[in-house]
């Protein structure tokens, strides 16, 4: 075979794969406003609840006969807002239960079999409930875009060339393909107090490329997006129960589990080690201390952060004595920087996935225990765990 001959096949074969890949790239939110009583953007087709922390949109998307690749990918930046902030974009796939999105538009209250401790609602499943599936969890940076200029140079430690402009993250659900097809909601909350607050960008790209469509079925979810939802310090008191029933036989069954301790004050939730521990029908299949310590690598996405000095000492080499020596220096050290309970200033959060085999048809008992801090006055300790299963019929 000639060398044209060869070319000319592989540019055939590369139109080919390509014409017949029909990626679909989907914008959801573009310069979206995420904020508390302030700019509400405009984009007709979205809804803003409780005065602007919450955003959604009712989003249509062609069935895949042989399934497909799902990826998300959201860019946040600050419009003003200093801080870093708890975030959750979330599905509803199944329009005819009630959800989140009804008990703050359409004055529904929350089922009492979706109440933990009587007292934390829209936290479990129930027969006419569901709580929403997270798609990311994420945490903003403080400040990046609004104050990424020279007017905070001065907290920029000499490693970092330029504040970015913004955070970008993207996550591979491939898994959730079947909430995120059809017909469903798309919704983005920010925990943001302030008039400026963020804005956002959100897209879903779907490979086309066959893949098995899993079953999905939410489980747990303790974020308090809408009004009646209280700051969820419940671990602190109780072992969390919930029941998951299946109506048959499944296989290959997958818990995907979502933890953030919470509590900015010193010796908080947020910056201690606490153990989440969560069994299933009894047997403890996940036993972790959830912990990022790698904060200070999103330094860069962080120019608010508050920064203090702190002694320490350095060892260089000394061109003039041609000798290696020791000195004592002051560092900077932002708050972004200290390790957390499992998030960082400016990161995602992806789910911990836990294989639970094959299970029979009924009822099985999913418990989360996690030895927190209640909330104190101002000291709001509280854990931020969402969970769902995802599986194969027999």
């Amino acid at each position: 075979m000639s060398k044209s001959i060869y070319l000319i096949m592989l540019l055939f074969l590369s139109s080919f794969f390509k014409a017949n890949s029909q990626e679909l790239q989907q914008v959801i939110f573009k310069n979206q406003p995420v904020n508390f009583n302030g700019e509400k953007g405009s984009d007709s087709s979205t809804v803003r609840l409780m005065d602007g922390r919450l955003v959604y949109k009712k989003i249509e998307i062609p069935k895949f006969a042989k399934g497909t690749d799902v990826k998300i990918k959201l860019a946040v930046r600050s419009n003003g807002d200093r801080w870093d902030k708890s975030g959750s974009c979330f599905v509803i796939s199944n329009l005819d239960k009630l959800s989140i999105l009804n008990v703050a538009k359409d004055s529904k209250i929350f089922p009492k079999d979706s109440y933990v401790n009587n007292k934390y609602a829209g936290v479990l499943s129930s027969g006419d409930y569901e709580p929403v599936v997270e798609l990311m969890r994420f945490m903003t940076p403080f400040g990046v875009g609004h104050y990424s200029d020279n007017s905070v140079k001065h907290r920029r430690p000499v490693y970092i060339p330029n504040w970015e402009k913004e955070v970008v993250w993207e996550h591979d659900i491939s898994e959730l393909e079947q909430l995120v097809t059809g017909t469903f909601y798309v919704g983005v909350w920010i925990d943001s107090w302030t008039a400026e607050g963020y804005n956002f960008d959100l897209n879903l790209t779907y490979s086309n490329r066959e893949r098995k469509t899993l079953s999905v079925m939410s489980l747990v979810n303790t974020v308090p997006y809408v009004g009646g939802q209280l700051l969820p310090d419940n671990f602190a008191s109780n072992i969390l129960e919930q029941v998951v029933t299946f109506k048959k036989n499944v296989k290959n069954v997958k818990l995907h589990y979502i933890t953030t301790g919470h509590g900015g004050h010193s010796g908080g939730d947020e910056f201690i080690k606490i153990k989440n521990s969560v069994y299933f029908n009894d047997a403890l299949v996940l036993d972790t201390i959830p912990w990022r310590d790698d904060c200070a690598s999103f330094r860069r996405f962080n120019p608010t952060a508050g920064v203090w000095i702190k002694k320490d000492s350095a060892a260089y080499y000394d061109y003039e004595t041609e000798e290696r020596k020791i000195k004592e220096i002051e560092e900077r050290i932002a708050s972004s920087d200290l390790s957390r309970s499992n998030w960082c200033p400016g990161s995602s959060v992806k789910p911990m996935v836990v294989e639970l085999g094959n299970i029979n048809a009924g009822k099985h008992v999913l418990k989360i225990k996690i030895p927190g801090t209640p909330v104190d006055g101002d000291k709001l300790n509280h854990w931020l765990v969402s969970a769902y299963v995802t599986y194969e019929d027999e």
